[in-house]
C-alpha cells in the first residue's frame, strides 16, 4: 500500500523545445490526493504544453513523472489513461450521435462473443452517475444534453478509466451561474474520494471557491506557488504577468457625448421582447444577464445576423435597413462575436486573408486582392495592437485567446466602424491580455465611438462600463446609470426579476 504522504502526482524539471520555443524549462508540479491544484498562467505560458506531456501528446526533452512515489513513463495518450490520468479539454471528445453511455464505453465497450453488452453499460453509466449526484439518463444522446450534462459525461467516462488524476481545462467557461455551482459540488465529491484534480482557469474567483493550492507558470517557468489561503486575487495577476498591477481595470475620463446608436421595440419570438435603449458617443455600455437573458440574440439582431420581428435601428438619427451582416457593416457596425473561433475567425486561413475578408471592398480592384496594400494595412494594426505573430501567413487557429481577439478587432477598425459590438471579448483570455484589450476599448471610446460590451464576468461589466443595461428573458429589467456605486448584488437582483 503506498504512503498517503507521497504525492499522488509529481512532475519534476521537465523542459520541452520546440522550434524556436522553449515552451517548459526545469517546471515542476506536484499534486496530492483529493487536492485541487490551480494551473495558471497567460497564455502562452506553458499550461497546455505540461498537461500535453502529462497526457501523452507531447514527449519531454527533460524530466520525469512519477505516480505515488513510481517512476513512469508516458509515451502515448493510451498510456496516459493507463496511468490513472484524465484530461477534460474544454472542447469536449464527444460525439453528438451515441447516447451518454456509449461515449462513457466508447473504446473500451464491454462485449460478450463478440456483441456489446449495452445493459450493462447503461447500468455502470447509471452507476457513475448516481456516484457524481447527477441525473442524466443514460440512453440519453449527447447532443440533446446541456453543456454542463456534456461535462459530467466526460467526468464520468473518466472514472470508468479508473482516473485517479483529473485535469480540467477551462472547465467553466460555457456555464451557467447554477451550473458552476454544480460542478463545484462534482469537484468536491471527487476530492472525497481521494481524487487529484489539476484545475485550469483564467476565471480567478473560481480559484478561491474551489482549489487548495495554486501553481503559476510564466514563460514556461515555475514563478511561484502557495495555498490559496495565502493569495490575493491581485497578488495572483502580479504572479502571472510579472508586473505590479495597480488597477485591473484601466482608469478612463469618458466624454460621452449625443445618441449615437438608437435601438427601438427589438423583437423577436420570446428570445428579445420588446427591446428599447441608446448608447452615446464615446460611451460603454455594458450588457450584461443571466445565460439565455438574450443579450448575444439582441445584438445579433441589431448586426442583421438574425431577422427581427419588429423594431427598428437607428444611428445618428437615420433609420437603417439592417436585413444582413454586409448591411450593417455598410453602416459601420462591427460585431466581435462571442465565440471567435468558430463565427469571428476562419481558423486555417492566415491572419491576414481574416484581417483582409470584411474589407475586400477596399481591398480590391477588378476582383483582384492589392496584396501590397492589404499587407501595410494589416502591418500597421499588428504594430498598433501588439499582435504577436511570427509573420502575417500565420494560420489564425495557432495563436493564443488573446491576439486571435486582437485580429477580429483589427478587420473592425480598418472599415472605421462607428458602432463597435464586443460579445464576451475576454472570454478565455489571460489577465495580461485582459488589460490590454480593456485599453483598447478605452481608446475606441476616447475617440468617440460607441461600444457595446457584453460579459458574464459582473467584475468586468462594473470595471468597465459607462451604463449598465440588465436583460432577463429577453427584456430588459433594469438600467443603471450610476455604475461607480453600483454593486454585483444590484446586478443579480435585476437579472433574476
Amino acid at each position: 500500500m503506498s504512503d498517503p504522504e507521497t504525492p499522488l502526482l509529481e512532475m519534476g524539471n521537465v523542459s520541452k523545445t520546440f522550434p524556436g520555443v522553449k515552451a517548459l524549462q526545469d517546471v515542476s508540479l506536484t499534486l496530492g490526493r483529493g487536492e485541487v491544484l490551480a494551473l495558471l498562467g497567460e497564455n502562452g505560458a506553458g499550461k497546455s504544453t505540461l498537461m500535453k506531456v502529462l497526457g501523452g501528446a507531447h514527449k519531454p526533452d527533460l524530466g520525469e513523472i512519477r505516480i505515488e512515489g513510481k517512476p513512469i513513463e508516458i509515451h502515448s495518450p493510451h498510456e496516459s489513461q493507463a496511468a490513472g490520468i484524465a484530461i477534460i479539454y474544454q472542447e469536449f471528445n464527444l460525439v453528438p450521435g451515441l447516447t451518454a453511455a456509449d461515449n462513457i464505453f466508447l473504446g473500451q465497450e464491454k462485449t460478450r462473443a463478440g456483441f456489446v453488452r449495452r445493459g450493462e453499460e447503461r447500468r455502470k453509466a447509471a452507476e457513475l452517475f448516481e456516484r457524481l449526484e447527477i441525473d442524466i439518463d443514460p440512453d440519453e444522446l449527447c447532443r440533446n444534453l446541456t453543456v454542463a450534462q456534456q461535462q459530467i459525461v466526460e467526468i464520468a467516462k473518466a472514472l470508468s478509466l479508473d482516473a485517479r488524476i483529473l485535469v480540467m481545462d477551462e472547465p467553466s467557461a460555457a456555464l451557467t451561474t447554477r451550473e458552476v455551482d454544480r460542478l463545484y459540488a462534482v469537484i468536491r465529491e471527487l476530492k472525497a474520494q481521494g481524487i487529484g484534480v489539476v484545475y485550469i482557469s483564467h476565471r480567478l474567483d473560481e480559484i478561491f471557491e474551489v482549489c487548495d493550492r495554486v501553481s503559476v507558470l510564466r514563460d514556461g517557468k515555475n514563478v511561484g506557488e502557495k495555498p490559496v489561503v495565502e493569495v490575493t486575487r491581485r497578488s495572483l495577476i502580479e504572479m502571472m504577468v510579472g508586473r505590479e498591477l495597480k488597477d485591473e481595470f484601466p482608469a478612463r475620463d469618458s466624454h460621452i457625448g449625443e445618441p449615437k446608436l438608437e435601438v427601438n421595440g427589438l423583437s423577436r419570438g420570446k428570445a428579445v421582447q420588446d427591446v428599447t435603449f441608446n448608447v452615446r458617443a464615446g460611451e460603454i455600455l455594458g450588457l450584461t444577464g443571466l445565460v439565455g437573458a438574450g443579450r448575444t440574440e439582441t445584438v445579433r439582431l441589431i448586426f442583421g445576423a438574425d431577422k427581427r420581428d419588429s423594431g427598428e435601428v437607428k444611428l445618428d438619427g437615420k433609420e437603417l435597413k439592417i436585413g444582413s451582416p454586409s448591411d450593417a457593416i455598410r453602416a459601420r457596425i462591427g460585431l466581435l462575436t462571442e465565440d471567435r473561433k468558430l463565427q469571428g475567425l476562419v481558423l486555417p486561413h492566415s491572419v491576414r486573408d481574416n484581417f483582409a475578408l470584411p474589407n475586400l471592398d477596399w481591398l480590391s480592384r477588378l476582383g483582384f486582392v492589392k496584396r501590397k496594400e492589404e499587407r501595410e494595412s494589416f502591418g500597421g494594426y499588428v504594430d498598433s495592437l501588439k499582435i504577436k505573430i511570427p509573420h502575417q501567413e500565420q494560420a489564425a487557429k495557432n495563436l493564443s485567446g488573446g491576439n486571435q481577439q486582437k485580429v477580429v478587432l483589427a478587420k473592425w477598425l480598418a472599415r472605421n466602424c462607428e458602432v463597435l459590438i464586443f460579445d464576451e471579448p475576454t472570454r478565455g483570455i489571460d489577465v495580461g491580455a485582459k488589460y490590454e484589450i480593456y485599453c483598447l476599448m478605452n481608446e475606441l471610446a476616447a475617440k468617440g465611438k460607441s461600444i457595446i460590451m457584453i460579459s458574464s464576468e459582473l467584475p468586468e461589466i462594473l470595471g468597465m462600463s459607462d451604463r449598465i443595461l440588465v436583460l432577463h428573458e429577453g427584456r430588459v429589467t433594469g438600467e443603471i446609470d450610476d455604475v461607480k456605486n453600483a454593486t454585483q448584488e444590484q446586478i443579480m437582483d435585476l437579472a433574476v426579476k
